[in-house]
């Protein structure tokens, strides 16, 4: 309660040091006037996401928001075990992409070629297959069957011999990584980041000394969602340094950067961060070979773009994040159904805290459906944040509409 006194004070002298009245500054962030007035006056803690929005809106530089989170180390127990099972662009940054394969035109008058019939080959399909899987099925139920491709894979491996031994482990290692993102998305973050693990020595056996690189990025999810602001960055600025990497893992490193400077309330190594990401996933195009899963999604168009909606709005820029979130929202697949009920969820949040209620509620209603049925821990930690959010509108019609929605997808995922 002491620093609720601190926090208080100091957002006061700041709002008045910047000629807002209570009442217009509760306008503007769309909170009520009593409620601040009780935040001022240390009658009440201020949560983090309105130490943001407060931070943003007097351009206090990421002083509110440090006083926030100094008091909240208190309480890690409770805070992590929700950060844990939120991945805000996770998904997008750990899933390993496929290269979509070319018409096969005129087969039926060509001789068959042994190769597309190898192992290497048939199992790649089946990763390929699996990823799919992922994007519409409980994660839960898919854990078994990767645990157990990976290791099969694996064991064809040691019983190969030349590029073929090298193509197994090398799939085997993206197994390992796409198993410990499904358990992420389980809710289990020990599993996940042993599945990581099991994927870097997979991959290192396999001659690619670069996965170990980007399971500081897996790390540094981790941290993130913990709240952890410092060692998010010191992690990420890790691998995005290192310029004997190739670009897409620079590039991955730099937006989870970016997204930990954004959980600091720094705006300007955030963006700067950003813009690296952009230009280092640009350059990345289409450098992995079209046999080699390469890192990243594949699902969205512009990764980077989608992750600056999100910094936007851990930098108390709801507006801006929801305009951004929704032109890249349209450009999802339509069977990336995880991808799509995530992100747009994400938009529904950062609409809510811009106080556009109507537009909230009308995004989530179409997503909570698919919500419930991928099981996403993740994505249901998200849903609990719009539920909060919406309850400071729950006299609005339709909050109240959306609510028995709501309620469903969070017990459809207990």
């Amino acid at each position: 309660m002491a620093m609720a006194l601190v926090f208080g004070a100091e957002l006061r002298r700041l709002r008045q040091e910047r000629g807002f009245s209570l009442a217009g500054f509760a306008e503007q962030l769309k909170y009520s006037k009593g409620y601040l007035s009780r935040i001022e006056r240390g009658r009440q803690a201020a949560p983090v996401d309105l130490a943001r929005r407060c931070d943003a809106a007097l351009q206090a530089g990421g002083r509110l928001l440090a006083l926030v989170e100094g008091e909240g180390r208190n309480d890690r127990p409770s805070l992590s075990g929700r950060r844990e099972l939120i991945a805000a662009g996770a998904l997008s940054l750990l899933a390993l992409s496929v290269p979509t394969g070319r018409a096969d035109r005129g087969a039926e008058h060509r001789p068959a070629d042994p190769f597309e019939f190898s192992v290497p080959v048939l199992l790649r399909q089946g990763y390929d297959h699996a990823r799919r899987l992922g994007q519409c099925v409980d994660p839960a139920a898919l854990l078994p069957m990767l645990t157990e491709q990976a290791r099969t894979t694996a064991r064809l491996a040691a019983c190969s011999r030349g590029r073929t031994r090298s193509e197994l482990l090398l799939l085997a290692s993206r197994f390992a990584e796409f198993t410990g993102w499904m358990a992420q998305e389980a809710g289990d973050t020990g599993a996940a980041l042993a599945h990581t693990a099991e994927a870097v020595s997979l991959a290192e056996e396999a001659g690619d000394p670069h996965l170990a690189s980007y399971a500081l990025v897996r790390r540094a999810l981790v941290t993130f969602y913990d709240n952890d602001a410092a060692r998010t960055i010191d992690l990420a600025a890790a691998a995005a340094g290192d310029r004997k990497l190739p670009p897409r893992i620079r590039g991955l490193a730099a937006q989870r950067e970016a997204q930990g400077h954004a959980l600091a309330g720094d705006h300007l190594r955030c963006l700067r961060s950003l813009e690296q990401a952009h230009g280092l996933l640009s350059a990345a195009g289409g450098d992995g070979e079209e046999s080699s899963p390469v890192i990243g999604t594949s699902n969205l168009a512009n990764p980077a773009a989608m992750v600056s909606g999100w910094c936007l709005y851990d930098l108390g820029h709801p507006r801006e994040a929801a305009e951004l979130l929704a032109r890249e929202c349209e450009r999802i697949p339509a069977h990336a159904l995880r991808t799509r009920a995530r992100y747009g969820l994400r938009q529904a949040l950062a609409h809510a805290a811009a106080g556009e209620v109507e537009q909230s509620c009308a995004v989530a209603e179409d997503l909570l459906g698919i919500a419930g049925e991928v099981r996403s821990a993740t994505i249901t930690a998200d849903v609990r944040r719009l539920d909060r959010e919406l309850r400071r509108f729950r006299t609005n019609r339709a909050v109240r509409e959306l609510q028995p929605a709501l309620l469903g997808a969070l017990a459809d995922n207990c």
